[in-house]
């Protein structure tokens, strides 16, 4: 059942197995008022096990840089916006996976990685350099990103 993200009041509803869950809660609320700001869009998730099929594709981008992510997948998010198709994944180690991709040919296409505040560098993501960057929603937040170059249908 998928749910719209509250940013205003921030919940750990679908986080609570994270031992970071308030501070994964706020970094999906920094998500959900970036797109309804940017997009006008509602952000929503559903549970990770009722969308198999989205870890899966981004599971399979992330092999481009031999990453497997071993955090269990807690939620999933999918947005089609101005020809964007966006996908979250919220891991419950405090993860969160979104993948930038544009539908059109030669659109800009990437896989941006932030960790919720206090959260270690998971040992698959320490071959990058991670920006800190400071949300009111999220806390201190670290990201970092890789280009996607391959192909992949988002269909």
């Amino acid at each position: 059942m998928s749910q719209v993200v509250d940013f205003v009041t921030v919940s750990t509803a679908g986080l609570e197995s994270s031992p970071h869950a308030a501070a994964l809660a706020g970094l999906r609320a920094n998500e959900s008022r970036y797109f309804k700001n940017k997009y006008d869009h509602d952000f929503t998730v559903t549970p990770a096990d009722d969308a198999p099929e989205v870890v899966a594709w981004v599971a399979t981008i992330l092999q481009e840089r031999n990453i497997a992510i071993a955090a269990r997948p807690l939620e999933v998010s999918v947005a089609d916006v101005d020809g964007i198709h966006w996908v979250h994944v919220f891991y419950e180690s405090g993860l969160a996976i979104n993948v930038l991709y544009g539908v059109e040919a030669g659109a800009k296409r990437a896989v941006g990685f932030k960790l919720s505040e206090g959260m270690e560098v998971p040992e698959e993501l320490s071959g990058f350099k991670f920006a800190r960057q400071k949300s009111k929603l999220a806390g201190i937040m670290r990201g970092s990103f890789f280009v996607i170059k391959g192909e992949y249908d988002p269909s």
